[in-house]
């Protein structure tokens, strides 16, 4: 009995819920990340995109790996070259 995949759901994005999508940043990134950073990131602002399902966000990793790579900063020799933005 072979399987088949649905033509729709090659496109479909996964979801990942808030404990999963701080574990997905800290084990990709190495950058330190909690459920709780995340959801007071949804309060004040300045986290990921997100989406509801329910009364659960969840997040894409897509959306994860924009968000995170946005707060990277470019090689710096000193911290005299931070560039104060």
């Amino acid at each position: 009995m072979t399987q088949e995949i649905c033509p729709t759901a090659i496109n479909t994005p996964v979801y990942l819920r808030r404990h999963e999508a701080a574990r997905y940043v800290r084990e990709r990134y190495g950058v330190p990340c909690s459920t709780q950073w995340l959801a007071k990131l949804v309060t004040v602002g300045g986290g990921p995109l997100y989406r509801k399902a329910g009364k659960y966000p969840i997040y894409t990793v897509e959306d994860l790996d924009t968000w995170i790579l946005s707060r990277v900063t470019d090689p710096l020799a000193s911290s005299s070259h931070v560039a104060l933005t």
